[in-house]
């Protein structure tokens, strides 16, 4: 499923990265339940001094529930004006099996592809997809009927990065709060020994090598050639096995400006994360060769935290301080006649979000 050899040479578009810092921090790996609970109990102080649990919702009064769950791409995608559609991928939202065909052949879409799930988060469900039977087969694993099956152009640049906005809406111009630089994991063959053995040696996927070992199952015995490099993860998620680099010392007023230029311009939209394929870092400024792959609105996370040298004080002071400008936001804007996401409602959507994963097609 996966090519072994990418047309685009490794971590072309972006810094080195520094070999000189650990592979992964004492708690990049913990899980969810045991790295959340002290921002979920600032977040319920917020709940308190805004007002509400589900203020938060109101953050981007025009995303479904602000975009903190289940945020339909869609939806999103389809608040972009006109003057940014040069931004976006070809994509194509198909509700059924059936309809497959027609649609990808109206937007005259060419392998390969990437497919995703209309509702899915932290890279759930997401392939490269290179082939009418691989078509076929992702198609007939999806969930029809529980959610929406995306299709999207391929961009082909090596770099991409997650850039998270905020703006508060008494604000003129608004700001980078967070760069991701996120780099894909590779391992290089020395014509001797297997992949499985080349992700077992290495410092880092060694330690996520139950993620990859299971993805790559088809190819663990395979011999890598001299210096070949073999590609581990598609997705650009951490969750799933991606490198993330802390970027923000590459924010310019160039790139500022260009993200502020670009947010205004989609209604209502105060907080969240674009997420953007590249050419280079110049593109980051001048919008020139660069895609917007997704948007994330409440529920998107700073996660330049992920970097292996961020400290955990400091992750937690991060997300502190996101969560605080998302309750400060949505309270703004319920003043400004906004209203949230009924509480009710918002609890169903978690609940219906954190199901839905379960039937998703395997990420790559």
């Amino acid at each position: 499923m996966l090519q072994i050899v990418e047309k685009q040479p490794p971590y072309q578009g972006l810094p080195a990265l520094d070999k000189t810092v650990p592979p992964l921090s004492f708690f990049e790996l913990w899980p969810r339940f045991l790295f959340y609970p002290p921002v979920l109990l600032y977040a319920f102080w917020l709940t308190i001094k805004f007002d509400g649990l589900n203020t938060l919702t109101a953050s981007n009064p025009y995303f479904p529930a602000g975009g903190f769950v289940g945020d339909s791409k869609k939806a999103i995608h389809e608040l972009f004006p006109k003057a940014l559609q040069q931004y976006l991928p070809k994509t194509v939202f198909i509700k059924n099996e059936q309809a497959l065909d027609s649609y990808f052949q109206i937007v005259e879409l060419t392998y390969p592809v990437v497919c995703k799930p209309d509702k899915g988060c932290r890279g759930a469900g997401v392939q490269k997809i290179h082939s009418d039977k691989e078509l076929k087969n992702y198609a007939q694993q999806f969930p029809f009927g529980k959610d929406t099956l995306l299709i999207q152009e391929h961009i082909d640049f090596e770099a991409e990065a997650g850039v998270f906005y905020i703006r508060h809406p008494d604000q003129e111009r608004g700001h980078i709060f967070s760069l991701t630089l996120k780099y894909f994991p590779y391992v290089y063959g020395d014509g001797v020994s297997t992949l499985e053995t080349l992700i077992k040696l290495s410092p880092r996927a060694s330690k996520l090598q139950k993620i990859y070992l299971k993805r790559h199952a088809h190819k663990l015995h395979t011999v890598l050639a001299q210096g070949e490099a073999y590609r581990l993860s598609f997705a650009g998620a951490h969750s799933k096995g991606t490198i993330f680099k802390n970027g923000d010392k590459h924010i310019t007023p160039a790139m500022e400006e260009f993200f502020d230029r670009l947010s205004k311009q989609i209604p209502e939209f105060y907080f969240g994360r674009f997420d953007v394929r590249f050419k280079d870092m110049s593109s980051l400024e001048t919008g020139e060769n660069l895609k917007i792959i997704e948007l994330n609105g409440a529920g998107a996370e700073a996660t330049h935290i992920w970097d292996s040298s961020t400290k955990l004080k400091d992750a937690y002071k991060t997300l502190f301080e996101q969560f605080h400008h998302a309750y400060e936001i949505g309270h703004k804007n319920k003043q400004r006649g906004f209203k949230p996401t009924p509480l009710k409602e918002a609890l169903l959507m978690v609940r219906q979000s954190e199901a839905l994963t379960a039937f998703y097609p395997e990420t790559h």
